[in-house]
């Protein structure tokens, strides 16, 4: 069975406002910016089904004191909850995204040219059948963890894409397609509230 990510971001007015006057609330929920199931960024973020082997930005932090009452009305009587963390938009900013995994991806990486010719990160586990072909792998247990029988830097080229054994850079494991509009919104919450006063509080099930 996956595992699954649920939460909130939220904010809390920090200019201006007497210390009793901030209290944090539920600006929206997660499952309306984001509804993958990538362990390798739940690892990079939380700790949580890591596949790629990053230090996690916030693992275990539980739930925040001071959670809004969203958030708390959202978890009251979610028995299966577990994995549950927060990490603030100051702390996303500053955090190394070229940083690379240190140990090597159980997928396989798909390349593709880019517009300036230079190889892209496509997919992990994309184009499976392909793989097969040229790798000669045909165990599906094996094909869907190259990485941990093959060396670390072997490739195919197939024309203008290549398949690769390698690591992951954080940013290719939280990536704008996957986790660009939750970025966005907590970028815009934070010009208003500051950086401090934007964060990300999540949970996972299964």
């Amino acid at each position: 069975m996956g595992t699954d990510i649920y939460g909130f971001i939220e904010c809390r007015w920090d200019r201006w406002l007497d210390e009793d006057d901030r209290s944090w609330c539920g600006a929206i929920d997660l499952d309306h910016l984001y509804n993958g199931r990538s362990y390798a960024a739940f690892g990079a973020l939380f700790g949580v089904r890591d596949t790629a082997s990053f230090r996690p930005l916030a693992p275990g932090r539980g739930l925040p004191p001071d959670a809004s009452k969203e958030v708390r009305a959202f978890l009251e009587g979610w028995d299966t909850a577990h994995g549950t963390s927060w990490i603030t938009w100051a702390e996303l900013t500053s955090a190394d995204w070229n940083e690379l995994a240190t140990d090597v991806d159980e997928c396989v990486h798909e390349y593709r040219r880019g517009p300036d010719g230079s190889w892209e990160l496509y997919g992990r586990n994309s184009s499976l059948t392909r793989f097969a072909e040229l790798s000669g792998l045909s165990d599906p247990q094996v094909l869907y963890r190259a990485g941990r029988v093959l060396p670390e830097g072997t490739e195919w080229r197939d024309g203008d894409r290549l398949f690769r054994i390698g690591r992951l850079t954080r940013k290719q494991a939280v990536p704008d397609e996957e986790w660009g509009a939750v970025r966005a919104v907590m970028r815009t919450l934070a010009g208003i509230h500051g950086d401090e006063g934007v964060r990300l509080v999540v949970w996972f099930d299964c």
